[in-house]
């Protein structure tokens, strides 16, 4: 289990600066992350430390991460978002 110090370093990676990385990714990590295997926590940690372009082409889904791990973190949030039938 992240220590609050943990989670509370992960919030501010996880504000970008940019309107569209912060509104999924702030949400994402206060409602899903902690429900995340421990694998996939560190594939969003990874994820953090990738470029605000680079990600933001990937969630405007313009192009996808060639690394599988920066992938699957990267599917997971966006199925998150993804409007259900």
């Amino acid at each position: 289990m992240k220590s609050q110090t943990e989670l509370n370093r992960l919030f501010w990676h996880s504000r970008r600066g940019m309107l569209e990385l912060d509104v999924l990714l702030v949400p994402f990590l206060k409602e899903a992350y902690l429900q995340l295997s421990p694998e996939d926590k560190a594939r969003y940690e990874k994820l953090l430390s990738c470029e605000d372009q680079d990600m933001f082409g990937w969630f405007m889904q313009k192009n996808r991460p060639d690394d599988p791990d920066l992938a699957r973190i990267v599917n997971i949030i966006l199925e998150r978002v993804q409007p259900r039938d």
